[in-house]
């Protein structure tokens, strides 16, 4: 049976940063023929739930990296590469070269993530996890375009 990681709180597991989760109906319909491997890069990152807010945006430096900051403006970058990493052991360990993941997420955003502003405008990008995956060629799909593996 094909494998998938996806995010956890798609499948109900209550890890987003407001403590709830994204429950997605039409993507538990895939438990009949694929086994999914749920992941929450921010807690495997060492973050606890519920945690501030947080979204990309770049460094006001000399070197014009991407950092993710929170809310409050608590560079949280190491937390959410360490979340990836772990990530892609999790995929690697279980063989998959897919992942479900969701869209806007710092982490998991891979059609377009937040601007970093926090004022809820969107822009083309990837989050941490979502570019680490495809970075080691693994595909990467929002949990809205999961009609063709059902």
């Amino acid at each position: 049976m094909n494998r998938i990681i996806v995010s956890a709180c798609l499948v109900g597991i209550n890890c987003t940063y407001r403590g709830d989760n994204n429950l997605s109906l039409e993507l538990l319909r895939l438990v009949d023929r694929f086994i999914l491997f749920p992941v929450c890069p921010e807690q495997l990152g060492g973050l606890p739930t519920p945690r501030s807010k947080a979204e990309i945006t770049v460094s006001n430096d000399w070197t014009t990296r991407r950092i993710v900051i929170d809310q409050f403006g608590h560079d949280v970058t190491a937390q959410f590469h360490r979340g990836a990493e772990e990530v892609l052991k999790i995929a690697r360990f279980c063989g998959t070269g897919i992942a479900v993941l969701k869209s806007k997420s710092p982490s998991c955003g891979c059609r377009g993530i937040y601007d970093g502003t926090f004022s809820g405008v969107t822009v083309d990008g990837m989050g941490i996890t979502a570019e680490l995956l495809l970075k080691n060629g693994i595909e990467v799909y929002p949990e809205s375009e999961i009609n063709f593996l059902l």
